[in-house]
């Protein structure tokens, strides 16, 4: 069984209480106002309504600690030491076709480090969580990175640059190493998810560029706690601040960076 820490209960509790409403409007896609934020960058009212509900539920139960939202932005709390990272529906552009494939990501970071980690698929029922120190979970099964060790063997995922996004030259070029190199790629539209399958070895390792900190916050102590390794492209800690990041276990990491650093290098 995991380990549940009180915050991780007031996460899961918040991001259940969440999903029932997500599930709800996934079955109405046809009645909800949807706007857009970009040339393909889409919200709906259930982004607004599911943040609105987990920062309602967390703030009762742990009053005073700050967020980080999608939609909102920042909220600074009494208490600097404590900060939640949210993303309400990971994978929006899937909600909004009617693919199942979206999640309610939630991360507690405790003085700059992430310490709680949760990712919600509602419409599967699939509940990742961690705690640092403490392991990763699928619902009660423990996880663990994939243990392949070879280039050719391995399943990698990652997320292409859409209209009106940056970094599609620096992309084009990184999947062409990647294709050449393993035995296939997925795009699968939620970063979150993406790094969940990770840290269950669905997938050997993910790469992303230009992604926000609510993308991957929880994915990221997810995989850690799995046995797997994250870094930004640069092999460094910075994945949150500059938005790149590699996962995978210990043998595949540096054997991708160094692939993908020299893709980008021949730019």
């Amino acid at each position: 069984m995991p380990y549940l820490s009180p915050s991780l209960n007031v996460m899961i509790a918040a991001a259940k209480k969440a999903g029932r409403g997500l599930i709800r409007d996934f079955g109405e896609l046809e009645n909800l106002q949807i706007s857009k934020k970009g040339p393909a960058d889409f919200v709906s009212t259930a982004d607004s309504r599911t943040e609105r509900i987990l920062v309602e539920e967390l703030t009762r139960a742990r009053p005073g600690y700050g967020f980080l939202l999608e939609e909102a932005g920042t909220i600074e709390g009494r208490d600097k030491t404590h900060r939640f990272i949210i993303d309400p529906i990971d994978g929006t552009t899937n909600f909004l076709h009617g693919i199942p494939q979206f999640s309610i990501s939630i991360a507690l970071e405790r003085e700059g480090h992430l310490v709680s980690a949760l990712v919600f698929n509602p419409v599967t029922d699939e509940l990742y969580v961690a705690e640092k120190g403490h392991g990763a979970y699928l619902n009660d099964r423990r996880l663990r990175v994939a243990a392949r060790k070879h280039l050719s063997d391995i399943l990698v995922a990652s997320g292409a640059p859409f209209m009106g996004k940056g970094g599609r030259k620096e992309f084009l070029s990184e999947l062409d190493g990647i294709i050449g190199s393993t035995a296939g790629m997925r795009r699968f539209g939620s970063a979150a998810l993406d790094l969940a399958w990770t840290a269950a070895g669905r997938f050997d390792a993910f790469w992303e560029r230009n992604l926000k900190p609510w993308d991957v916050a929880a994915g990221i102590l997810l995989v850690r706690e799995a046995g797997g390794v994250v870094t930004d492209l640069n092999g460094r800690d910075s994945m949150l601040a500059r938005g790149h990041i590699l996962a995978g276990n210990e043998i595949l990491h540096p054997l991708l960076l160094e692939m993908l650093r020299s893709r980008t290098a021949e730019e």
